[in-house]
């Protein structure tokens, strides 16, 4: 009989419940609970463990199922607690939570997750930590427009030197980090005028399946695919939904750049202006594309075209 897993994860503690058998158990969230954990998994033939994504208290127990050689999904909680909500339960605790993503992991049709390498781990940290001093700088430079108080303007002044100080050390390791995560696959990124170092990085981080998927699959999953909308005699307008909004913002000025540099997408972005789209619609219309071509070369294993 194949079971159905689904754990509720917080700092300290997994909450596990497994289908059809209906039993559930704990365990804590450290390395010995994961050794319970798979020593307790091993007594069913699992056909998919489902997990929440939780901030990064995942990855490690997610890392461990699959070294053990589980099929791991992991979700959105928004997608769980949706479908929690689909099938009347409202309620909601650990157990609750653990038990309807084991329904949801029997329904559910998605293939497994990206192996978590410890190379893609130390890439995301470093990508993570330039985001954080970036969004700090920023901020500051907004405060030092309202700032009055002369110690107050040199506080932030030197915070912003030494954060860009910071943001150029971390882009250096982003780097060389990515270059021992996949060497082949950042160069060829790299080569593409307007993708840069750090939009390089992010796509490795945030997009592994790049280069693995077709151009609908891989659209959808940057969340830059258009959906209908009709129903009946109903048309209605087209639009994005969903998907990884870091990869939208890796994608974002990186696309800006390609236009500016490169005819072909300069004369769609123009296109599409002169056929009334708005600067928006037009750019995401360019950034499908873009993410579509680089998806093709990866897969290919070609030049940028």
């Amino acid at each position: 009989m194949i079971s159905w897993v689904g754990i509720d994860i917080s700092k300290t503690n997994l909450v596990v419940w497994v289908q059809p058998q209906n039993e559930g158990f704990d365990v804590s969230n450290t390395s010995q609970g994961f050794v319970e954990l798979i020593e307790h998994l091993s007594c069913y033939e699992v056909g998919r463990v489902l997990l929440e994504a939780t901030g990064g208290y995942e990855r490690r127990v997610m890392a461990a199922l699959q070294d053990a050689n589980f099929n791991v999904l992991r979700i959105n909680p928004r997608r769980a607690r949706a479908f929690a909500v689909a099938m009347g339960k409202n309620a909601k605790t650990d157990p609750i939570d653990a038990a309807v993503l084991a329904d949801f992991a029997e329904v559910l049709h998605a293939s497994r997750d990206k192996v978590i390498s410890p190379e893609r781990e130390a890439l995301r940290e470093l990508v993570q930590l330039r985001e954080h001093f970036v969004q700090q700088r920023d901020d500051n430079k907004r405060r030092l427009q309202q700032a009055q108080l002369p110690t107050a303007i040199t506080a932030i002044k030197e915070h912003i030197r030494y954060l860009q100080t910071q943001i150029k050390q971390l882009e250096k390791s982003i780097n060389q980090s990515m270059r021992d995560l996949d060497a082949e696959k950042a160069e060829r990124l790299i080569s593409v005028k307007g993708i840069g170092t750090v939009a390089t990085a992010s796509l490795l981080v945030y997009l592994p399946e790049l280069g693995e998927l077709d151009r609908r699959e891989i659209a959808a999953l940057a969340g830059i695919a258009p959906y209908n909308d009709d129903s009946g005699n109903h048309s209605g307008k087209r639009q994005i939904f969903g998907g990884r909004a870091r990869v939208r913002r890796a994608l974002y000025m990186s696309c800006w750049v390609v236009i500016r540099h490169q005819a072909d997408f300069k004369a769609r972005y123009e296109a599409l202006r002169e056929r009334g789209k708005s600067a928006k619609v037009a750019l995401i219309a360019c950034m499908r594309i873009l993410l579509i071509r680089l998806n093709a070369m990866l897969r290919d294993g070609t030049e940028w075209r």
